[in-house]
């Protein structure tokens, strides 16, 4: 592939040390700078295919975790039959991944410039298989629902905190490479989902066919339980997937154009006399002075809460309704199976997700305005309200027809609701990490990762904030106790 002008973080060249250096105060850790006298016009790094391809693959790894837990809520709900957590658990589960992560997140932002991304990706890509192995190993051992309860949330913890400092190193440098390989990122996150749920339909398809032929899928033995062995199968090939992105993130930072970009990210230790661990970047602009640091995070923030505010409110719209709201609504058509339905509703989001993140591939529908991303992350509180209107299901109140009484239209408001997801979700992160197009960041290429690591915080935040709110929704929806029903 050509260079792209996409490329918006590049090399810095060799040039002669000033005669007069400037000196920084300690008080003014960023001082202004004078852009034109500073900075010179960098040649931009190619994007390449590979580059894009390793991202994709990335993108997948940072949310194959949430995607394949989430996904796995029917083989997750079999294996709690007749317990009075099975009603709860989606949200229990929600709230404590998305908090774990949140509280994780925040603490690999704020180390963001003091480890070097490269090892810690392959270390949490590591750990992370380790835990989908355990989950595989789970479909083939009989627990009692309480201590699988305890596994199963225990497990999605451990994940979540591995999967926060892997996204805070993915993000950093697919940031450094601009918004092409970021949106190549973001759109592996939108596949990996549409992944499982197709595994989850035809898992959800096999168990139907089966009770067709007049054996129930309860009376079969465990062994042949069609949720539990297609739980076995993705959660199996997640582990393989895993170790592949190992061997995808170490190809990466064997290439040139790795070092030319995200070098200034890597950090070597260097033992001196005195024992003391010496640690300097790669190139200028690498590690720096914690509480310099700590400015520049609390800055940038400030500088880019509008993308920040967006994005996480994207994110707590969508959680607070899906799945826990939108995994009850039942279909209106009696021929239609209430477990293949619910399977379909899980695809159909996630390929609303993944078009709505494709999209972002092309410059015609591509939006970098601010207030605008805002007022589009805003409208979406709309679907809270039309999800409503649908079948759902509520236990203590006598059977009456939705406002929105047909299969397809729910289909099409979720697949609408998706798309929107990855759509503006997408061009929030873009916008908030680019030079180009964020005046925000005035120029300055040392703000382009710390952008992208905080806006990322902003999103786990908002699906933080999304799981509370589901136990708010739902309580409006059952007029009951939440945390119990």
């Amino acid at each position: 592939m050509s260079s792209s002008p996409d490329a918006l973080y590049h090399a810095i060249p060799q040039a002669p040390v000033a005669s007069n250096p400037i000196r920084i105060s300690e008080h003014d850790p960023d001082p202004p700078i004078d852009l034109d006298e500073e900075l010179e016009p960098l040649a931009p790094v190619p994007v390449d295919a590979r580059i894009r391809g390793i991202h994709f693959v990335l993108g997948c790894a940072v949310l194959l975790p949430w995607n394949a837990l989430i996904t796995a809520t029917p083989y997750f709900l079999s294996r709690l039959e007749d317990s009075p957590l099975r009603s709860t658990f989606s949200s229990y589960f929600s709230i404590s991944f998305t908090s774990a992560n949140f509280f994780f997140l925040a603490h690999a932002t704020a180390t963001s410039k003091q480890s070097s991304p490269s090892r810690q990706t392959i270390f949490s890509l590591l750990w992370l298989a380790v835990l989908c192995f355990l989950l595989t190993l789970s479909t083939l051992v009989q627990i009692s629902p309480g201590p699988f309860f305890a596994f199963v949330i225990l497990n999605g913890i451990v994940q979540a905190a591995f999967g926060s400092y892997l996204q805070t190193s993915v993000i950093a440098v697919a940031s450094l490479f601009g918004p092409t390989a970021v949106q190549a990122m973001l759109s592996g996150q939108a596949a990996v989902a549409v992944a499982v749920s197709t595994v989850q339909v035809l898992s959800a398809s096999a168990s139907v066919s089966v009770k067709r032929e007049g054996r129930p899928v309860e009376g079969l033995s465990r062994d042949k339980n069609p949720e539990e062995r297609a739980a076995f199968i993705f959660f199996g090939l997640s582990t393989v997937f895993l170790l592949v992105t190992v061997v995808a993130q170490w190809w990466l930072t064997r290439m040139p154009q790795y070092h030319a970009v995200a070098g200034s990210l890597e950090v070597i230790h260097k033992t001196g006399r005195d024992g003391a661990d010496e640690r300097r970047g790669l190139v200028s602009g690498g590690r720096s002075d914690p509480s310099i640091e700590k400015t520049r995070i609390i800055r940038v923030a400030k500088t880019n809460i509008i993308y920040e505010v967006a994005v996480a409110y994207v994110f707590i719209v969508t959680l607070a309704v899906f799945p826990p709201i939108t995994a009850s609504i039942q279909p209106t058509n009696p021929n239609l199976h209430p477990l293949l339905f619910t399977s379909i509703h899980f695809l159909t989001f996630g390929l609303g997700d993944f078009v709505g993140r494709y999209i972002c591939s092309f410059p015609q529908v591509l939006i970098w305005s601010a207030r605008k991303l805002l007022t589009l992350s805003l409208s979406r509180t709309l679907f809270v309200f039309l999800f409503l209107m649908c079948n759902v299901t509520k236990p203590s109140a006598e059977p009456s027809q939705p406002l929105i009484n047909s299969d397809f239209l729910f289909f099409l408001i979720l697949f609408a609701f998706g798309l929107s997801n990855g759509y503006v979700s997408s061009l929030c992160l873009m916008s908030a990490s680019s030079l180009e197009h964020n005046p925000r960041l005035k120029g300055k290429r040392e703000d382009v990762d710390v952008a992208a690591t905080v806006s990322q915080f902003c999103l786990i935040g908002g699906l933080m904030v999304g799981s509370m709110a589901s136990f708010v929704v739902r309580s409006a929806v059952c007029s009951c106790n939440p945390f119990t029903t």
